[in-house]
């Protein structure tokens, strides 16, 4: 598995709306067949900071993702509701194995 959790910080004023955008974008994402997870998490202790965590069966399903309607979309639609860029960051899977994913 290809794993990448994103982690965003909004503009208090923005976190609504970015939610909702978000939750879209993750609604289309899932429906994705290179998309095996699409988690959309929101910190308790500060709740304008996000996790994304988008699991991929691979890198190349990620490249797919991001050439999509939905993803373009939320892309251009939340970059001004950022409070800091959004930061990815890579993974590979170690626990459970990759065949045990659903």
């Amino acid at each position: 598995m290809h794993i990448v959790l994103v982690h965003v910080k909004v503009k208090p004023d923005f976190r609504k709306q970015f939610i909702e955008a978000t939750l879209e974008n993750g609604r289309n994402s899932i429906q994705e067949p290179g998309i095996v997870r699409f988690d959309i998490l929101q910190e308790i202790e500060d709740p304008n900071c996000f996790i994304l965590n988008e699991v991929y069966r691979t890198p190349d399903d990620q490249l797919k993702h991001r050439e999509t309607e939905h993803y373009r979309k939320w892309k251009d639609l939340v970059s001004e509701m950022m409070a800091e860029p959004r930061k990815g960051v890579k993974y590979v899977n170690l626990f459970p194995n990759d065949s045990e994913w659903k």
